[in-house]
């Protein structure tokens, strides 16, 4: 259970003030509290601590806000309240919400240095929303914690280890592939891409739930060092690689929550884990690799390799015929060009899944983007000695032509949803630390929610 919130029905009182409301406010309190928030700096600070009059005990924190609507609005309050346990006051209606808020600001990634002083808790006096509140942020924070975790720590192996952790956790299947029994069980580009490395390359399976249930099937990219290969990356870009298996972290997390919540579908979940390392085996610009597919494949450049790792991963999700095939990557520095660090983009083969999934997004503040799949460019894709290439011979468009092959390895009877994302916040936002960061689980689990419950 998080130590963000408390089963309770008790707590310091939390009010929060809109700024076109507070002059009024104002004149309908005591001269005492007047006072004392003027004293404070009310109207400047945005927040303050209100005593007993009596006894001198903290007897009310209120905050300044500019709307009641932010879902946001507490993300900061987890580490800028002293501690203790505090109750949220008139906010009934959106009282989940605001939790939520509060509970993603209060994350901190200490595995490696010492742990911060005790925050402040919020009182949830609700045990249904108590439990959801906890499974949410304790998914979100498990993304964020598989992220910001340095890549000697989170190569393969590990996230073999988390995978099969969550299986026994949740009474799920876990199996795996593992070196060269990806050659002997058909999975070639995942091989090819992590050969090179001395940590194996795997392809993670998770399954649980009713084997009759709607078949639900995720894929993320789980590349979790990425150097560049042989088309070797620039000290700066290689920097923060160790986010490049982030994919793997979204739908890992994200399976958490589907576990966790019991949504009545059957899930299976595709880790295709490698290093894209440089050794003396490592694949090379202008080798030609056969996938799964069968599809041929011309290797433009080495540092597009998240898109071979998915494409056998993608050919294996369909087998069982899934109701619905979702995959999670940061693939592209091209879709933050377009839209930016913090809104992710992503594609899709249904109108319908594509529509349900931004109108759930927006209902829980977690805004996703529909970029198209514009079919018109699959033709810079074109290898002169095989099937396809895997880069385009254009810079322009690099999103959708990355999703455009990613495409060619997805049956056209197949609801495909495809998210390039960044998984990584550039600054701190409330309720959203600078580091690792999920993007667009919440905004697909409302949509899975509302779905099939």
């Amino acid at each position: 259970m998080s130590a963000l919130i408390h089963h309770t029905s008790s707590g310091i009182p939390l009010s929060f003030i809109t700024k076109s409301d507070l002059a009024n406010w104002l004149e309908q309190q005591s001269i005492f509290l007047q006072n004392w928030l003027q004293s404070c700096d009310f109207k400047k600070q945005g927040l303050a601590l209100v005593v007993d009059e009596k006894s001198g005990a903290l007897a009310h924190a209120y905050c300044l806000v500019n709307s009641l609507d932010d879902f946001w609005l507490a993300g900061e309050l987890a580490t800028k309240l002293p501690a203790g346990c505090y109750q949220i006051q008139g906010l009934e209606d959106t009282l989940e919400q605001v939790a939520l808020g509060f509970m993603l600001g209060g994350y901190e990634f200490s595995e490696y240095k010492a742990k911060g002083a005790a925050k402040a808790q919020l009182a949830i006096a609700d045990k249904a929303m108590f439990e959801r509140l906890d499974q949410q942020a304790s998914a979100i924070n498990l993304v964020r914690d598989l992220v910001n975790t340095p890549a000697a720590d989170m190569m393969p192996q590990h996230l073999s280890q988390v995978m099969a952790d969550l299986a026994i956790t949740y009474k799920g299947e876990f199996s795996e592939w593992v070196g060269d029994e990806l050659l002997e069980q058909n999975y070639p580009t995942i091989h090819m891409v992590g050969r090179a490395s001395e940590n194996k390359p795997r392809l993670l399976d998770l399954k649980w739930g009713d084997e009759k249930a709607p078949l639900i099937t995720l894929v993320g990219k789980g590349v979790c060092f990425d150097s560049g290969g042989l088309d070797l990356k620039p000290s700066s870009g290689m920097r923060n690689m160790k986010k490049d298996m982030g994919g793997a972290a979204h739908v890992i997390g994200l399976a958490q929550l589907i576990m966790a919540a019991k949504l009545p579908v059957r899930l299976r979940v595709l880790v295709p884990a490698v290093e894209n390392a440089v050794s003396r085996n490592a694949f090379r610009p202008g080798d030609v690799i056969k996938t799964r597919k069968g599809i041929m494949v011309e290797i433009d450049n080495t540092d597009a390799e998240g898109r071979l790792v998915l494409c056998d991963a993608l050919t294996e999700a369909q087998n069982d015929e899934p109701e619905l095939l979702i995959d999670f990557a940061t693939l592209t520095g091209a879709c933050r060009v377009a839209l930016g660090t913090e809104l992710p983009g992503f594609f899709s083969t249904s109108r319908d899944v594509a529509n349900g999934i931004v109108d759930s997004g927006m209902d829980v503040s977690d805004p996703v983007w529909q970029l198209p799949l514009f079919e018109q460019y699959t033709s810079f894709l074109k290898s002169d000695v095989a099937d396809m290439a895997n880069c385009a011979s254009t810079p322009f468009g690099g999103a959708i032509t990355a999703a455009l092959y990613l495409k060619e390895f997805v049956a056209p009877t197949t609801d495909w949803v495809h998210f390039d994302v960044m998984a990584w916040n550039l600054r701190s936002l409330p309720g959203r630390p600078a580091g690792g960061e999920a993007l667009g689980v919440r905004a697909v689990f409302n949509y899975l929610a509302s779905r099939f419950n």
